[in-house]
């Protein structure tokens, strides 16, 4: 029998173990009808066995969706124009993704007349609060369920006893081949947490990497990728216009045979702890090089540096959950402003694991000028005799400050 008042769940469905013991347990302790949500935002694995999954399990309200383009188009290159890092290595592939199912969990919530959503994000990360800051932004007075935070599954052989005793079907031939790893993925990265990464002096073994050949495996000859730019955003690949999601399946393709993007980092979660983790980022590794190189050649000193500045708390924005929060669409719309004249070309060589700029041109708002950088004779475009008084002048506080101590 219902409770709270909580009559019908839309739950975020991969069809994997832990949620699909997640509908079985919405079903017995809150006696509610179940929606099932899954998405493709470029995980790499097929989403259609989990409605058979679903239908099996009783479900009669399926949404399976193919998220790819707005994924990217959206989200990820909204945040590669602002050049978000977090903590100087992070290039935020899981945080970013979370805000786009939190939107669909509470747009199919609104459709289907549904009470409350539901996660199978553990109580330990930061999952968890992404899904659920977006979710309270866009709709104040959702309910949410998290099963991690109520009930006492919290081990793999309790999850696995649960599924024995309730009849849920479990694959042991994948359960056998399944990697040691907690993975997520999608368009933009693969993360790797847990077995030997819980000791951060561990080396991640070779066979754990799934999209990128090692440095010292990849070929011996570089290939160069040319990148063309519309208010900073890719838009072509080596003169071939391509979408946002079909730029970054290229570029993780490209990328990953040629060794780049992996990272071993140990981070400061939200919820206080330290966590360590591997990531596979092929495109955004590119993208990020990519993309300085160009605002290096169209944009402003000062605009550059004010991005710079900002950009550490534009990250932690995405990382900590706050995407429909008003600083982060704030910050967004300076960004974008900056981007208007970020347009061009890039040339990148990819080499065993190294992204190396090779040429940047900007027919239309490149701010290089040859005439007065040049070493050469400058015709007058450039009086080296102006650098004197700019010098004193920026010199008299210092002159003035030194006068004082002597």
């Amino acid at each position: 029998m219902a409770h709270s008042g909580i009559n019908k769940v839309v739950l975020a469905y991969s069809g994997g173990l832990d949620t699909s013991i997640i509908l079985k347990w919405l079903k017995d302790e809150y006696g509610c009808e179940i929606v099932t949500f899954t998405a493709d935002i470029g995980q790499g694995e097929e989403v259609e066995p989990a409605r058979a999954k679903a239908v099996a399990a009783g479900i009669k309200e399926i949404y399976i969706e193919d998220l790819r383009e707005e994924f990217a188009r959206d989200y990820v290159f909204p945040m590669f124009r602002a050049n978000a890092v977090y903590e100087g290595e992070y290039l935020l592939g899981t945080s970013i993704a979370r805000p786009l199912i939190a939107k669909r969990l509470v747009e199919i919530a609104n459709e289907t007349g549904s009470d409350a959503i539901s996660h199978g994000a553990t109580g330990k990360g930061n999952d968890q609060v992404r899904f659920e800051l977006g979710a309270y932004a866009l709709k104040p007075d959702v309910k949410i369920i998290a099963p991690w935070r109520e009930w006492d599954l919290l081990s793999r052989e309790k999850l696995m006893n649960y599924a024995a005793a309730h009849g849920i079907e479990v694959d042991f031939a994948k359960q056998s081949k399944k990697s040691p790893y907690s993975m997520d993925a999608n368009l933009l990265h693969i993360s790797y947490e847990g077995d030997n990464l819980e000791d951060p002096w561990s080396e991640p073994n070779e066979d754990m990497w799934r999209w990128t050949v090692s440095p010292e495996a990849a070929p011996d000859r570089p290939t160069y990728v040319e990148l063309s730019y519309e208010n900073g955003d890719i838009v072509a690949i080596d003169g071939e216009a391509m979408s946002a999601a079909a730029v970054m399946e290229y570029l993780n393709k490209v990328g990953g045979e040629n060794g780049i993007g992996r990272d071993d980092i140990v981070e400061n979660r939200y919820v206080g702890m330290k966590s360590r983790g591997c990531y596979e980022t092929p495109a955004g590794t590119i993208m990020l090089k990519a993309h300085r190189a160009m605002e290096s050649l169209t944009l402003d000193r000062e605009a550059a540096h004010l991005k710079d500045e900002l950009m550490p708390k534009y990250a932690a924005m995405v990382y900590n959950g706050y995407w429909f929060s008003p600083e982060r669409e704030a910050l967004q719309a300076l960004i974008d402003q900056t981007q208007k004249v970020v347009n061009g070309t890039v040339r990148v060589k990819l080499y065993k694991g190294n992204v190396i700029v090779a040429g940047r041109k900007s027919p239309t708002h490149s701010l290089f000028d040859e005439s007065i950088a040049t070493f050469e004779d400058d015709a007058g475009a450039y009086d080296q005799k102006d650098a004197g008084g700019f010098i004193k002048l920026n010199a008299l506080r210092l002159r003035v400050g030194a006068r004082r101590k002597s």
